[in-house]
């Protein structure tokens, strides 16, 4: 595996390349990084699997401020730098609004989007109160214990009750994060636009991965999404919340291996 970093705006934000074919490129979701996707580099074979670590998260540096629009043009600094064809991709809850907002900017680079628990809608209400209620308690009381409380409920509990060490091992990834990293994340989730009009308008296929159980994102908000794009590939995760590809980890690499396919197909 390749590891490497490209500079933005003054910042390092760092990649990972491995394989050879049709790129896919991964995003990982909040309070994450590119390790999610762990099982992805040898399980898409034929594929050049690149996972980038978002501003702030994994070893990329923090950008201030940054909206989702500005980490989308981060990621454009990764792949412009290491590919020259068109590519997949799939961005994990935060990481699809990301990927929205990319393929808003860049639609010419891509062969088709995936949304793995995430949607284009924007926060609104409550939504944006409880990204205000997590920034003041992470304010007063630190990171720490917003990560401890925030990684078990993002899986269904009976993931939580079976693999004690896979929830851990998460937790301690993300209180390695900066609280300033994980505030400026609440603050551009809270702040993004509506990008509806993106899948409205994109020519070309969608991926829909939705986990039955979801609390982060209800299956009924995700489904509501799904009849925007002109081509649309939907999977429901029946036993799955809102971390599928460590709850359905076979099914889901099913799923991206059948949609890149067809996304080729398509080309």
């Amino acid at each position: 595996m390749e590891t490497a970093s490209v500079q933005f705006r003054g910042s390092k934000i760092t990649y990972y390349s491995q394989g050879t074919g049709t790129p896919v490129v991964l995003l990982h979701g909040f309070c994450e990084d590119s390790a999610i996707w762990e099982g992805y580099d040898e399980g898409l074979p034929g594929c050049r699997i690149i996972r980038i670590d978002l501003p702030g998260f994994g070893a990329s540096q923090a950008l201030s401020g940054a909206s989702i629009g500005d980490r989308a043009d981060a990621v454009y600094a990764v792949v412009s730098a290491v590919l020259s064809e068109r590519f997949v991709l799939i961005g994990h809850s935060m990481g699809g609004y990301v990927s929205l907002a990319f393929a808003e900017k860049y639609p010419q680079l891509l062969l088709g989007l995936g949304l793995f628990h995430s949607h284009p809608f924007a926060d609104l209400g409550d939504k944006k109160a409880g990204r205000d209620k997590s920034i003041a308690f992470i304010r007063q009381y630190g990171h720490v214990p917003f990560v401890r409380q925030l990684i078990p409920g993002v899986f269904a509990p009976a993931y939580v009750e079976t693999h004690p060490s896979r929830i851990n091992y998460l937790i301690d990834r993300a209180t390695s994060y900066s609280a300033e990293a994980i505030i400026d994340a609440l603050e551009a989730m809270r702040d993004r636009p509506d990008r509806s009009h993106v899948l409205r308008t994109l020519p070309l296929p969608v991926l829909f991965i939705i986990g039955r159980l979801d609390g982060s994102i209800p299956a009924s908000q995700s489904m509501e999404q799904t009849h925007l794009p002109a081509v649309a590939d939907i999977h429901v995760l029946e036993e799955a919340a809102h971390m599928g590809m460590w709850e359905a980890p076979e099914k889901t690499l099913r799923i991206v291996r059948d949609f890149v396919a067809f996304c080729l197909s398509q080309s």
